[in-house]
């Protein structure tokens, strides 16, 4: 079982999208994702149409209260399950800095799911910023996948996510994170802006860029609305024919065979 990180300190760069999208383009795949909702907002839960279900989040098993065993549910895809998030882990990021074990207990939560066995990923969705969860879920991570849209700002974001990695792993909570990729979304093919920001990206990061790019796609953000992944909502339009491509490119980097 690998655990991935699936985060950015910045909001709106397409990184619940990718979360959710590339865990199901996963579980067609015929492998076992669990897709661990970590933002507070719950945009990954309710993308599934589990919005609104209380006590189903982390946070007692963050506060060594449950177990994340408990906090599982199915979602409609076979072989796609989540832990939902609730306004809860707000409060949870509180209680959690007050604890001499604040930057692993993420780690020591997720420790079940090793014994188990069950799963072939651990996708962690985190929050759009630099607090006491997004920390956890690098320091519980095997890796970093940041997605980063395609405009002017995109290196820069990108440098201080290096930082926050280096960070990490220069505090002992995980010397073995590393940055394992970069997605770049919301691509448009129509500006020239975009393919330059790609290949920006790709002189600087070279392999730990992905091949595939994600469109920029009305249909991608309506999905969402609709308690579906784009492989559901729009199964033969571009963005899910993209995220299955990008699924097929990560089980290649792993080393995890098509069952």
């Amino acid at each position: 079982m690998k655990i991935i990180a699936i985060a950015n300190q910045k909001g709106g760069v397409g990184k619940t999208t990718t979360a959710v999208n590339l865990g199901a383009a996963l579980a067609e795949m015929d492998l076992h994702i669990l897709l661990v909702d970590l933002d507070p907002q719950a945009n990954a839960t309710s993308s599934f149409g589990l919005q609104g279900v209380e006590q189903t989040s982390l946070y007692e098993p963050l506060l060594g209260e449950a177990s994340i065993i408990e906090k599982i549910s199915p979602t409609r895809r076979d072989d796609l399950f989540i832990v939902p998030a609730d306004l809860d882990l707000a409060g949870a990021e509180v209680e959690i800095a007050r604890m001499p074990d604040h930057l692993t207990r993420l780690a020591e939560t997720l420790k079940p799911l090793h014994a188990d066995e069950t799963f072939d990923f651990v996708l962690l969705d985190c929050p759009p910023s630099l607090g006491i969860l997004m920390t956890n879920a690098l320091a519980a991570a095997d890796e970093l996948l940041t997605p980063i849209q395609c405009e002017y700002f995109a290196l820069e974001g990108l440098v201080k996510i290096v930082r926050l990695i280096e960070r990490v792993r220069d505090s002992g909570a995980n010397r073995r994170l590393e940055l394992g990729g970069i997605v770049m979304t919301m691509f448009d093919s129509r500006t020239r802006l975009s393919s330059q920001v790609v290949a920006d990206v790709r002189e600087h990061f070279g392999q730990r860029v992905y091949e595939t790019v994600i469109p920029r796609s009305v249909r991608l953000s309506e999905a969402p609305s609709f308690g579906k992944s784009i492989l559901e909502y729009d199964p033969n339009g571009a963005a899910a024919t993209a995220y299955r491509a990008l699924a097929r490119e990560f089980i290649q980097r792993h080393g995890a065979a098509d069952k």
